[in-house]
């Protein structure tokens, strides 16, 4: 099996972050690259699109979700890259996070998809929950659910 590229979606959450680091390990593996994919939540997006809050505070937060991911793949020295997208849109009815992960592996030609199995909860930065029964019913690549 050749692997290039492990995507990993990612929402600032602790399970989401160690979703990371199984990525990380499959892409030190593979001598692969790990994509992070940092998806805002529907709050967050429909907030930044009403002018509630302002795009430097949500760009911050990204950046503080991915100097964590890039702390992790330091121990490995595993190159990391990364994306943000909106994991909601009130104009496309069929973007949520499952669809938005597997756009993007398909952008990227990504060859592994390492996504967490997150219990429901009210932490309403947990996007990847919404994603993870779609993307493991509809991915055309490995998926590695934690």
């Amino acid at each position: 099996m050749r692997i290039d590229t492990v995507l990993v979606p990612v929402d600032g959450t602790e399970r989401s972050m160690e979703a990371v680091e199984y990525a990380v390990a499959v892409a030190d593996r593979y001598d692969a690259v790990v994509h992070a994919l940092y998806l805002l939540g529907a709050n967050a997006a429909d907030a930044l699109q009403a002018g509630h809050v302002e795009a430097a505070s949500v760009a911050e937060r990204g950046e503080q979700v991915m100097a964590g991911v890039r702390a992790i793949a330091a121990e490995s020295d595993v190159p990391v890259d990364h994306s943000s997208a909106y994991g909601f849109s009130a104009s496309r009815l069929s973007q949520h996070p499952g669809s938005v992960t597997l756009d993007v592996a398909e952008v990227l030609d990504a060859d592994f998809i390492v996504i967490p199995r997150e219990p429901e909860t009210d932490d309403p930065e947990a996007v990847i929950v919404k994603a993870a029964e779609y993307v493991l019913a509809y991915a055309s690549q490995p998926v590695l659910s934690v």
